[in-house]
């Protein structure tokens, strides 16, 4: 996978689950765990989508971690960067933005080998492409399912990153072909209201949340990551006693 010039060292430092502080591995590894045992064991290969609810709460960073963790346990894994709007995935991990899922989505051709990552032989990263002016018709469509259905047959695991869903609908159109959702928050900068109507929208999108990511998380030794099943979070509970109010 070609480099980019300057090799932005400090991005990844900062991203790759093997740099980190050791209770933030540990976190990535349980949050690992986790999905192991809330994905149907009859799944081939899960597509995990990857959102939150606003800008800057961790999503690429989670999604870069938890491909890697996949990796780093011997699974063959993708990681797609799906902000087809303000993609983050190549500038983090230091390499091209293109070749890739755009041209995919294009019909251009383009060979997996050109994304296998240079960390481990088993994790390959499929960055974002160029930038189109559709990016939620193509995330929705026929194309891309296609693409999904044959990338499923060469990997264990397919980890997308996604746009906010408060802030376009691309997260929502690519619903309905990703087998579930972690919901990333960060703890003293997501609002309530915001989390609430990311709930809303995704209920309403039919979607499968798998879980939430709390991102600098205090306690509990300093967490910088803790992973929570989606119906007990607190905030989901009460967006979900505030629904039954307005169906009675």
């Amino acid at each position: 996978m070609k480099k980019k010039t300057p090799f932005m060292v400090n991005d990844i430092k900062k991203t790759l689950h093997e740099n980190l502080e050791f209770t933030a591995t540990e976190q990535y590894k349980l949050l690992r765990a986790n999905l192991e045992f809330t994905l149907p064991e009859d799944q081939k290969c899960p597509i995990i989508g990857v959102t939150s609810s606003m800008r800057g709460e961790g999503k690429s960073t989670t999604s870069i971690n938890l491909s890697y963790v996949l990796a780093e346990k011997g699974k063959r894994v993708l990681l797609i960067d799906g902000d087809l709007r303000i993609p983050s995935i190549a500038k983090k991990m230091g390499i091209e933005s293109a070749p890739g899922l755009t041209d995919l989505l294009m019909g251009k051709g383009a060979q997996l080998a050109d994304f296998q990552s240079a960390q481990l032989k088993n994790w390959y990263i499929l960055p974002s492409g160029e930038i189109p002016p559709n990016p939620s018709e193509l995330l929705g469509s026929r194309r891309m399912e296609t693409i999904l259905n044959d990338l499923k047959e060469k990997f264990d695991y397919i980890i997308i990153d996604l746009p906010p869903v408060n802030v376009v609908s691309d997260a929502l159109s690519i619903a309905k072909l990703i087998t579930g959702m972690v919901v990333v928050i960060r703890e003293d900068y997501t609002e309530k209201k915001e989390l609430e109507w990311c709930f809303r929208h995704l209920k309403l999108s039919n979607v499968n949340v798998l879980g939430c990511v709390m991102n600098g998380a205090k306690g509990e030794g300093g967490t910088y990551s803790r992973y929570k099943k989606y119906k007990y979070y607190k905030y989901y509970s009460h967006y979900q006693s505030n629904t039954e109010e307005e169906k009675q």
